[in-house]
């Protein structure tokens, strides 16, 4: 798996990173992210899956300690030529194996974003939420930004391509292979109430859609990709940010609270 990451972080920024589309995408979250990360207080943030450090990045402007990590040589590469933070660390890490991390530091959030999450299996993610404890801090929070079952752009996208398979290719509780920058990786979907049964030891503070009307970046080179027609989609976001249309959206925003009496 290393490798398959290591050879999408060359064309990662320049599909996603700094596309329309990814930029809508992040700024959304960046928007739900706000109230937890414009603090007074310097927050030590553990950064799961961070790609090549473009949340990373914009953590340590806001002044707060980051320890990014990712199961990619290669994105922590680019992660570390973005960083102007020298107190900013940057590991190899599998989120598979989040107990690796437990070494007496605790952690005020924990956030993965952009389906880092769908690289787990329902029976890993029982064993991250339990593992997870460990590191955060009394009432620490944990964001995840999950791809959902139900995302109507992609039903709508391989329906008009006639693929009426692939038009539901994510509503299954098994693996499939998804394409990341040409890199085919075992993929497991998630809808919200999948993930808040999962999560024990935690309260769900928060569910938001990101990407209800922005569509998913293979959308990138279409119209949809356009700026002003982002810009429109975006105004879309912001009305439509109901809870319960999270699992028709691209991605969605969760957010956790440790429990205090665990």
């Amino acid at each position: 798996m290393p490798n398959d990451f290591d050879i999408a972080a060359l064309s990662y920024d320049a599909t996603f990173t700094n596309s329309t589309i990814g930029k809508a995408q992040r700024k959304q979250v960046q928007k739900h992210l706000k109230g937890l990360l414009c603090t007074k207080s310097k927050q030590q943030i553990l950064e799961l899956n961070c790609g090549t450090g473009e949340d990373a990045s914009y953590f340590e402007k806001l002044g707060h300690q980051i320890t990014a990590t990712d199961i990619s040589n290669e994105m922590l590469k680019i992660a570390k030529q973005k960083s102007k933070n020298s107190t900013s660390e940057f590991k190899i890490l599998d989120i598979k194996k989040i107990k690796q991390i437990e070494n007496n530091k605790t952690f005020d959030l924990i956030f993965s974003n952009f389906g880092g999450f769908n690289c787990l299996s329902k029976k890993e993610i029982k064993t991250f939420f339990s593992s997870v404890k460990n590191i955060l801090q009394q009432n620490g929070k944990l964001v995840l930004v999950i791809m959902p079952k139900n995302t109507i752009w992609e039903k709508i996208y391989f329906f008009f391509k006639g693929d009426f398979t692939k038009a539901k290719r994510r509503n299954t509780s098994n693996a499939i292979k998804a394409n990341v920058d040409g890199v085919s990786v075992k993929t497991w979907y998630f809808n919200p109430n999948e993930i808040k049964n999962i999560a024990y030891g935690f309260s769900v503070i928060k569910i938001k859609p990101i990407g209800l009307f922005v569509p998913p970046s293979y959308l990138q080179k279409s119209f949809l990709g356009n700026k002003i027609v982002i810009s429109i989609l975006q105004k879309l976001d912001h009305i439509f940010e109901l809870s319960f249309l999270s699992k028709y959206a691209d991605h969605y925003y969760i957010e956790f609270q440790k429990k205090s009496d665990l």
